[in-house]
């Protein structure tokens, strides 16, 4: 039943990500709805928590902190420049880093990386800070992989490394 109610919030908090128009340019960001203008801007040094934002790169960010995971949605629909293979691969890279630490806790699922502008990832909540991972990913909107790389070094470290076809998808 739980999982039911939790499926259901979900769902409901997608809808209200992706509203319709009116459309309006925000702060040189990608075009926004006038809804997701109000949320807000997320800051890179600012410590993370549960809820919407908009990223730096123009992403609409969703956090959700379910049982022993967080559940990071990030949505880049309308902002091309997210969109290219390198930055697919350091996004690929980071879920699979934090896939790392389930293995290490005993989790049972698989990475949870979905691949273009509509990326998904589980974090443990006892493995990758939320924070740290959170500026991991707003990071690699900006072109700078080296939070991945560390991060996927102290996984490997931790678990051992871990491979994933590049063009697979992984559902939540």
């Amino acid at each position: 039943m739980k999982s039911s109610r939790i499926q259901t919030e979900r769902i409901v908090i997608f809808q209200q990500q992706a509203p319709s128009g009116p459309y309006i340019d925000y702060d040189g960001l990608p075009v926004l709805s006038a809804a997701e203008s109000e949320r807000e801007l997320v800051h890179p040094y600012a410590q993370m928590t549960s809820g919407q934002y908009i990223t730096p790169g123009g992403g609409r960010l969703l956090i959700l902190t379910v049982g022993m995971h967080h559940e990071i949605t990030l949505d880049h629909t309308g902002c091309p420049a997210q969109n290219h293979k390198a930055k697919s691969n350091a996004f690929m890279r980071l879920a699979l880093a934090a896939e790392g630490h389930c293995l290490q806790a005993g989790c049972q699922h698989s990475a949870s990386y979905q691949g273009g502008a509509f990326r998904r990832f589980q974090v443990l909540t006892e493995g990758i800070d939320l924070t740290t991972f959170v500026r991991s990913l707003l990071a690699i909107e900006l072109g700078d992989f080296t939070p991945t790389g560390i991060l996927e070094e102290h996984s490997n470290r931790i678990a051992g490394p871990i491979q994933r076809a590049a063009s697979a998808s992984y559902p939540i």
